[in-house]
């Protein structure tokens, strides 16, 4: 069974490891080490199976507004709502903190995040081009208000 919880400092380095199997320009253990202790605004859900952090979601909330800034799961537990799981902990921790919009910006290839977040009610806002540092991509961002 697949727990959702607060992230906590022990769990940074198997959250690194999955943003370095998922991401081409990963998040560093320095950049979440200084999320946990440095930025108050940031709030992180991790997903975990018998002791593995398997997944997690990092977002910022500033007044009323969420700024989701990752959600990756290990390659081998995709596919398994676990992605689904840790966004709706996201919406659900936002609906605690009275957040009334969340965003985020997705890859305008990646399909398959795209649909999920249609699923959970955001929608298309627009196009920052260029956006990826290690290709160039653009970016689609897309919103929801709660």
């Amino acid at each position: 069974m697949i727990e959702y919880r607060k992230m906590g400092r022990d769990d940074i380095a198997s959250v690194v490891a999955i943003e370095e199997e998922s991401f081409a320009t990963p998040w560093t253990h320095e950049i979440f080490e200084h999320e946990m202790t440095g930025n108050a605004y940031a709030h992180y859900v991790v997903a975990v199976q018998e002791d593995e952090v398997i997944g997690h979601c990092g977002m910022w909330i500033v007044l009323d507004e969420c700024h989701i800034t990752n959600v990756a799961v290990r390659k081998r537990w995709r596919g398994n709502g676990i992605g689904e799981g840790l966004m709706r902990q996201a919406i659900a921790l936002c609906k605690e903190m009275n957040v009334r919009l969340m965003t985020l910006e997705v890859r305008v290839t990646n399909h398959t995040a795209q649909n999920l977040y249609r699923k959970l009610g955001f929608q298309d806002g627009g196009i920052r081009k260029n956006y990826y540092a290690d290709d160039h991509e653009d970016a689609l961002v897309m919103w929801v208000e709660l």
